[in-house]
Order: structure tokens, then C-alpha cells, then sequence
């Protein structure tokens, strides 16, 4: 059985009813958090995360599947929203980091990905004096439903994201884009990578590709994407600001 652990994770292990489990302290982030400047997002996340980040897609296999996510920092390993190990208060936390340290994941038995999912744990933060989240009976405890229920939810929703990622692609929506900027005191800089929805492309979709925007959802989603490329312009001014943050 071979189990590839989520960006960001190290090394996954199936959790079992008798593991002790070392859980974070309110408010803990995960090491990737503060030196990842995207992060993965999911259907339900867009209304609330365009308010604070652009929300783009990418693609690592040359436009065949998209994803999406919130860009957080403006060059490789920066998050500018985290500062002294806690995300910004005020700003949305995306799901993907608050489900640290758990995971569902696919398994691969002889190189053949299976359908079923496994709930799986970060090892490192298993220990014998750890939490329980099962009685000796192996029943749940009260600890244990947010987590699950965060987990099964978030999995369905990047289900659904997939499912938008392929139909924006499958219409010929998506363009690719790169910003180009420059801050106070810093050379100018690229960030490539990119895709964005094509606006103007939607005039040209014939009504039952309209309609089945709008039947599931994606209309609202993918002006919330456009909206919130406007957030480019607050992350440059945050990157501005940290300097004299720092000094200060």
C-alpha cells in the first residue's frame, strides 16, 4: 500500500482508533504555512477567501486538469500573512491548513489508485501520550466529529472543485497571465504560472453552457475569482509595508 502525503505533509500513516494523537494548540500552524505562498482552495472557499486573497488556477500538466488556489506571497516562500508563527487575525484561514495534522488520501496498491480514501495522520504527531479520539471501544469522542466532519467536507469540495476546474477548461475559459511588479526598495519582479477566466469569453458560451454555470454554482465562483484578482494590489501593498513594520 503506498500513500503520497499532501503537499506540505511529510509522511502520512492511516490513523487507527488506538492512536494517541499530539494535537496543535489553538491557533498552530503547520511548518509548510509560513513558506507557502499558494495554497490549495475548494469550491465552498471562494465567497469568503476573495475577500482577503486572488484566487487563480494552475496546472502542472500543461493545461490538461486545473486547480485552484489563494496566492498568499508574491515570490517563493513567503506568506504575507502570517508574522511571529499566527495567520493574520481577521483574515480566512483556508481549509487546507486547518485540517493539519489530518488528510484523507487515496492509496495505491500495485501502482493502481484506488477509490477508497483513508483518513490519515501526519506520523510525527502520533505519541502514546498523545490525545484519544476513539473510547476502548473504538467509538468516537466528542474531539474527534469537527474533524471529521472538516475532513469529509473539504474532501467532497475538492471533488467539486475538480469538477469546475474541467468544465471552465472543457469551455475554453482559462488564460494564462503573469504579474509584473515592483515594490519600494526592491527589484522588479514576475510571477508566472498562472490562469485566470477569460471574461470576455463569456459572451461566446451558447445558453446550455450558461445555464449549467449557473445550475451548479460556478457562475458565482468565477466572479468571485475575477473579483478578487484586485487583491494583487494588497499583497503588493503588504510587501511594502512589512519593512517598515519590521523597523518600527
Amino acid at each position: 500500500m503506498q500513500i503520497t502525503p499532501p503537499f506540505g505533509f511529510r509522511e502520512v500513516v492511516p490513523l487507527q482508533r488506538n492512536h494517541g494523537v499530539r494535537m496543535p494548540a489553538p491557533g498552530a500552524l503547520p511548518d509548510f504555512a509560513p513558506v507557502t505562498n499558494a495554497i490549495p482552495l475548494s469550491y465552498s472557499e471562494f465567497a469568503v477567501a476573495c475577500r482577503d486573497y486572488p484566487l487563480v488556477f494552475t496546472s502542472n500538466d500543461e493545461g490538461k486538469t486545473y486547480a485552484a488556489v489563494a496566492v498568499l506571497g508574491l515570490s517563493r516562500g513567503e506568506n504575507l500573512f502570517v508574522s511571529d508563527g499566527h495567520w493574520e487575525k481577521g483574515a480566512y484561514v483556508p481549509a487546507y491548513v486547518r485540517r493539519y495534522p489530518f488528510c484523507m488520501s487515496r492509496v495505491r496498491m500495485n501502482e493502481v489508485e484506488q477509490q477508497q480514501r483513508l483518513i490519515c495522520v501526519e506520523k510525527s504527531y502520533l505519541a502514546d501520550d498523545g490525545e484519544k479520539l476513539f473510547d476502548a471501544e473504538g467509538k468516537p469522542l466528542e474531539r474527534w466529529a469537527p474533524i471529521e466532519k472538516l475532513l469529509n467536507e473539504y474532501e467532497a469540495d475538492l471533488d467539486r472543485t475538480r469538477e469546475m476546474c474541467a468544465i471552465l477548461a472543457d469551455y475554453a475559459l482559462f488564460e494564462p497571465f503573469t504579474l509584473q511588479a515592483s515594490t519600494p526598495g526592491s527589484a522588479p519582479f514576475t510571477l508566472s504560472g498562472m490562469a485566470r477566466v477569460d471574461e470576455k469569453k463569456l459572451e461566446f458560451l451558447n445558453a446550455a453552457q450558461t445555464k449549467n454555470l449557473i445550475k451548479k454554482g460556478i457562475m458565482g465562483r468565477l466572479y468571485a475569482h475575477l473579483l478578487s484578482l484586485d487583491n494583487f494590489q494588497r499583497l503588493l501593498a503588504r510587501r511594502s509595508a512589512r519593512p517598515a513594520a519590521a523597523a518600527a
